[in-house]
């Protein structure tokens, strides 16, 4: 296909509505052509171009998207997050780029890989797939009340080659990892948080299409959160790390909770945009004779 003719059909597409960076996500993801190459033929256009599938079934998604407002990831059946490309489908959370953070801030607050950790509320397996290729020698526990979302994490566990040192465990929050009570050295959880006025006002493509139970938390948002700080203080080992992602407006709550449950050397972490997104607290070392 000539550069000049795949320019024009891309404006053809772009005329029935959409925003130009989800078509290009759309050309670079299903069609295999990325965004560098997409500018170099704005300078030479008479290039040719080999999409890795027909513009016709490309402008067919397309179209499909803009008529139902189903996620582009859910159509083309990938997301791109951290160095990895996850599969993800409906019935399961959508990585978000904020995310990724929770890695790095669990390898800054672990600088040595702990024996145990685990994923509360894995979804899609995002983040039990990146800590499981960070730290190879470590044990997983990746934790999802959703059957659909434990075969999600599977699959992209099994494609990167990490199902053997993750267990996909399905429950509650805590309630699955009774047998490992007091052994977990870092919990990391991305739980819903969205308050239901809020989920009530979000645009269609998110309210209407990925799961309101990895989405909604209650009148405050905090339900989720509420039960995840509960529970670390008993699973949880002495000196074991809980790291949570929250709501932009939900810092200072977040940290209250953490205190009020017992956990220590509770702070605060920003995201890319400055906002305080994240935090993070310890389980005291003396806690250990208390089991």
């Amino acid at each position: 296909m000539a550069g000049e003719a795949l320019l024009a059909w891309r404006r053809r597409c772009l005329a029935e509505g959409g925003r130009p960076a989800d078509f290009d996500w759309l050309l670079d993801l299903a069609g295999g052509l990325r965004w560098t190459q997409l500018q170099r033929l704005r300078l030479d256009p008479a290039a040719a171009v080999q999409l890795r599938r027909d513009p016709a079934e490309l402008e067919q998604l397309w179209r499909r998207h803009l008529e139902t407002g189903e996620p582009l990831q859910y159509l083309v059946g990938l997301c791109p997050w951290r160095d990895l490309e996850l599969q993800v489908g409906p019935g399961v959370l959508i990585p978000r780029q904020e995310t990724e953070l929770l890695v790095d801030l669990a390898l800054e607050l672990c600088p040595q890989p702990p024996s145990l950790w685990a994923d509360l509320g894995t979804g899609s397996g995002a983040l039990a797939v990146a800590l499981a290729r960070q730290w190879p020698d470590a044990r997983g526990l990746a934790v999802d009340l959703s059957a659909a979302a434990l075969r999600q994490a599977r699959t992209n566990l099994e494609v990167f080659g990490a199902v053997g040192r993750v267990r996909l465990l399905q429950g509650s929050w805590w309630e699955p990892l009774l047998p490992w009570r007091g052994a977990v050295e870092l919990a990391l959880a991305n739980p819903p948080y969205i308050p239901t006025a809020v989920w009530e006002e979000l645009e269609p493509v998110v309210r209407d299409h990925e799961p309101r139970l990895a989405l909604e938390a209650g009148d405050d948002g905090l339900q989720a959160i509420r039960a995840v700080v509960q529970g670390a203080g008993a699973g949880l080992a002495a000196g074991g790390w809980l790291l949570l992602e929250h709501h932009h407006d939900q810092s200072e709550a977040v940290a209250e909770l953490l205190a009020e449950a017992g956990l220590t050397q509770v702070q605060a972490h920003r995201d890319l945009e400055t906002v305080r997104r994240f935090a993070s607290a310890r389980k005291p070392q003396q806690a250990s004779r208390d089991r």
